[in-house]
């Protein structure tokens, strides 16, 4: 009797232990694939190890408080102003737009404008001007100021000139929570992101082309290197979520990208595919899931990547699947849906030009189209020609618009009575 009461309560006292084991060992190995080492590193921790930073879920959802209004404004353009509502441009000039360029957009107002250096690598004072003249001139023409958009990552992705504060890189803060911890991590890119999003939404720019939401991993490192928060998928979040809401608390729109991910092939040159079954892309984007879940982004941009799983014939970027039925359906994202530039060489491989990939692009549900200055002009003319043949409905186009808008109704661009 003693030795199986004896039994009993070792087997009491060892099952906890025992299960906790199996839990620790299951981690262990889930997570073993996903951990890549940048070479010349130390050793990255297990996700595990980092401590949660709690998001905040917002209690009525963002995407949906401007949607009334600004389907009313989208309602009231003609084609021409809508068609221009969907398109990211940029612009030719330095401390004034060229005459060509006013011109441009004068006829094709454009919905946003995307900086470069060649822009803004002058004095705070003259960058505010030109932006100023630029929104000016789109506003006197669509009656809706367009974002004024700048990649702003941190790092090596840098756009403005002396005097504006340069970012560390994303990898920097991952680098920062493996020394000093996760809370500390994020404590210091909110202070850092927040002080740069003042100082350049003072310039005049309310859209950056940031975060980058993609775990690093052995497929992208050559490709994102630094630009990638690190290997965990909850600090990634976590970091990313810092992001978005330092640049909100400035009435700055963020662009997550780049959905759902990239391989090790530069997308600007050449196509490039995620050779993995749903399950493993569904582990891949749970950043993406986890900020679209608790900050709501205005904004998401989409690769131009090809996920055979999912599609097996068409760029994400044109995919009605990864586009409507992932990003949208699975993940319930409902801000602007952003396509990469389609003057990449992803884009060229599969056949297609500027005008032709945006028609599709906007079938597939994608709302914002990148299309340059040398480009503006084609684009615009194949969403007029696609609508009025009836292979672009005006309810998509309406749709897209209307995002847009809400966008802008969200950040405060458009001020309703």
């Amino acid at each position: 009797m003693m030795v199986l009461l004896t039994m009993r309560f070792r087997a009491f006292i060892l099952l906890p232990v025992l299960v906790c084991f199996g839990v620790f060992f299951f981690i262990i190995m889930r997570s073993s694939g996903e951990v890549w080492q940048r070479p010349g590193r130390r050793s990255v921790v297990s996700p595990g190890s980092l401590p949660e930073t709690e998001l905040v879920v917002a209690e009525e959802s963002a995407y949906a408080l401007f949607n009334e209004q600004a389907m009313e404004i989208a309602a009231s353009l003609d084609d021409s102003t809508l068609a221009a509502q969907v398109l990211l441009s940029g612009i030719e000039g330095k401390l004034r737009l060229t005459p060509a360029t006013r011109a441009l957009l004068e006829r094709i107002p454009a919905g946003g404008i995307m900086l470069f250096r060649y822009n803004l690598d002058s004095s705070k004072e003259e960058v505010k001007a030109l932006l100023s003249e630029t929104s000016g001139l789109i506003t006197a023409g669509a009656g809706i100021p367009p974002f004024l958009a700048v990649d702003h990552e941190g790092g090596l992705v840098h756009r403005f000139g002396i005097g504006v504060e340069k970012l560390p890189s994303a990898f920097s803060f991952w680098e920062l929570a493996m020394e000093e911890g996760g809370d500390a991590a994020i404590a210091q890119a909110e202070t850092l992101y927040r002080r740069s999003a003042a100082e350049i939404r003072e310039l005049g720019i309310t859209m950056v082309l940031g975060p980058v939401a993609e775990t690093l991993n052995s497929d992208n490192h050559l490709f994102l290197d630094t630009r990638s928060y690190g290997s965990d998928p909850g600090f990634t979040a976590a970091a990313a979520s810092a992001y978005i809401k330092s640049m909100d608390s400035a009435g700055i729109a963020s662009v997550v990208k780049h959905f759902p991910g990239n391989t090790a092939a530069d997308p600007h040159h050449k196509s490039s595919t995620l050779n993995y079954g749903k399950a493993v892309l569904d582990e891949m984007v749970r950043p993406f899931a986890d900020v679209i879940r608790n900050v709501e982004p205005p904004a998401v941009m989409v690769s131009h990547v090809m996920v055979p799983a999912l599609d097996a014939q068409r760029n994400a970027s044109l995919s009605g699947r990864v586009i409507g039925e992932w990003l949208r359906g699975e993940l319930g994202f409902g801000g602007i849906v952003m396509a990469d530039d389609f003057s990449m060489g992803a884009v060229a491989a599969a056949g297609l030009n500027p005008g032709d990939a945006a028609v599709e692009a906007l079938n597939a549900g994608v709302d914002m189209i990148m299309a340059w200055p040398n480009d503006l002009a084609e684009v615009h003319a194949s969403i007029l020609t696609a609508l009025k043949e009836e292979r672009l409905s005006r309810d998509r186009l309406l749709g897209a618009a209307g995002r847009i808008i809400a966008g802008k109704l969200r950040y405060g661009l458009i001020n309703i009575e």
